[in-house]
């Protein structure tokens, strides 16, 4: 399954002047909410990395996705398990699992992004769920930044993963593109103004 092409083709994989929500730019920005407007894509993709997942051997009980971006790979991912769903949500800038979502103690969780950068959202919806004393037993994505490196791959984390090197993470494919800070970027010095799309910036 060649996981850039699908996300060529349902025109996912922009390309421009992008503001990340690091801060940094880029020429290259993943928008899977594109990907996932399809149905049929998006359980391609969630079976796809379910089998991985089942391959690993590890045990889940429950996937929960961080709002807004994970909630349809949780979801399609939670149900090509067949597993439960839940999903963790900011209230006034924290991560908070609420709507009568109940976490067990010894629960085994799967945290569930769309895309995984540095996985500080993941992290923090993983946080809540050990809080509530859940464990965590793996992340997953359908695509992974090159941050954080996945399972099967071998490599070194980059030093702004925020992701336990010792829980596994489950992704389809790396896309590894170059940034730049505000003041060293060369689409700014040619005059183009950074566009910030996704889930925090429009």
């Amino acid at each position: 399954m060649n996981i850039e092409q699908i996300y060529k083709d349902s025109n996912a994989l922009l390309t421009g002047h992008f503001k990340l929500s690091s801060g940094n730019h880029s020429r290259n920005y993943l928008q899977s909410a594109k990907v996932l407007e399809d149905p049929k894509t998006a359980k391609l993709l969630a079976d796809a990395l379910a089998l991985q997942i089942k391959a690993s051997g590890i045990e889940i009980d429950a996937v929960c996705s961080p709002a807004l971006g994970g909630l349809i790979a949780g979801f399609a991912l939670a149900t090509a398990l067949d597993v439960r769903f839940i999903f963790a949500e900011r209230v006034d800038g924290e991560m908070s699992i609420r709507r009568g979502f109940e976490v067990k103690a010894g629960e085994k969780y799967l945290v569930c992004e769309d895309i995984i950068t540095t996985g500080g959202s993941a992290l923090e919806a993983a946080k809540q769920i050990e809080l509530a004393g859940g464990i965590i037993v793996g992340y997953a994505a359908l695509a992974n930044r090159g941050f954080c490196v996945r399972d099967g791959v071998e490599g070194t984390p980059k030093a702004n993963c925020k992701l336990p090197a010792n829980v596994p993470l489950f992704a389809l494919e790396d896309f590894t593109f170059e940034m730049y800070a505000p003041e060293d970027c060369p689409m700014c010095k040619e005059g183009s103004v950074a566009y910030k799309p996704g889930s925090r910036g429009n």
